[in-house]
């Protein structure tokens, strides 16, 4: 199994058009991933990477059965991109724009939370990598050839950091379930607490391994959870050990501005509640395959 997506999820890519989003849809088809349309209002009836443009997400749903999008539209733009797929009955929504003003995003939130829960769409991102199940299906922009399949779970911030713990994990024989990566904008779609109850419910997910950085109470927020509900082995490492207090690094919520944002407190949170720390990013996929050796 997996979650979020498998190789028969139908698969949308809003803005594909675009250079980028064109070039990563190419990439998400050769991979396998069910690719069945895309939408740029204007553009109904071109073809493109050998799939149908549809002027609404609506119109591509109705004609494709498309459950799952990813959101490739420019960022003054990309919050409505959001809220119509949402509103056509997108399942899974993963959005890969960087730069979308918070306010924005603030609506977004908004909007979701008035469909009752069985019909409100999950989202990842923005500016996260996107999800991938190895073997199975790809939505986003990581290079599909450095997974493995297997039964590590990944959650992050960062999309690079997310790729390293693959590569390292693959340099040992060990294969992932699923890597979703959550973006690492101040308000996002999907917390690490949300992601973590869909690896806890996973059979085929045996340890998961949280990427987080400094910024924001997320991490803090997982290790709650962890400690109260997760039976499952869990691994982290915290970005930004050395960054200074008020400084945004790199992500745009990569800014201490509280208590228990540094990186050395989220870590001594999540040891704390019994998650095996990791202090450097070399030692990510040594660390899980020692935790994988002692389960």
């Amino acid at each position: 199994m997996s979650i979020l997506i498998d190789k028969d999820t139908p698969v949308i890519v809003q803005g594909i058009t675009g250079k980028m989003a064109r070039f990563h849809a190419r990439e998400m088809i050769d991979y396998g991933t069910n690719v069945v349309g895309g939408v740029v209002p204007g553009k109904g009836g071109e073809v493109v990477e050998g799939v149908p443009v549809f002027d609404t997400v609506k119109q591509a749903v109705k004609e494709t059965g498309a459950e799952a999008s990813l959101v490739f539209v420019p960022p003054p733009f990309a919050a409505d991109g959001i809220m119509e797929a949402a509103d056509a009955g997108i399942r899974y929504c993963v959005c890969i724009t960087d730069g979308i003003p918070a306010q924005d995003m603030i609506k977004v939130k908004r909007y979701m939370w008035r469909f009752p829960r069985e019909r409100r769409m999950i989202l990842t991102g923005p500016n996260c990598a996107g999800t991938i199940s190895p073997g199975k299906a790809m939505i986003g922009i990581m290079p599909g050839h450095i997974y493995l399949p297997g039964n590590v779970g990944i959650v992050g911030r960062s999309g690079t950091l997310g790729y390293e713990a693959a590569a390292q994990l693959k340099e040992r024989g060990i294969g992932i379930s699923t890597s979703v990566g959550i973006g690492g904008d101040p308000i996002n779609g999907s917390s690490f607490k949300d992601i973590l109850v869909h690896f806890e419910d996973d059979p085929d997910t045996h340890v998961v391994c949280i990427i987080g950085e400094i910024g924001g109470p997320q991490e803090a927020e997982a290790a709650a959870f962890v400690r109260d509900h997760m039976t499952k082995p869990v691994v982290a490492y915290v970005a930004g050990l050395t960054a200074p207090k008020g400084k945004t690094m790199g992500h745009a919520g990569a800014i201490i501005s509280a208590f228990g944002e540094s990186a050395s407190e989220k870590a001594e949170i999540l040891a704390h509640a019994g998650v095996t720390v990791t202090e450097h990013p070399a030692r990510i996929g040594e660390t899980i395959a020692g935790v994988m050796a002692a389960a």
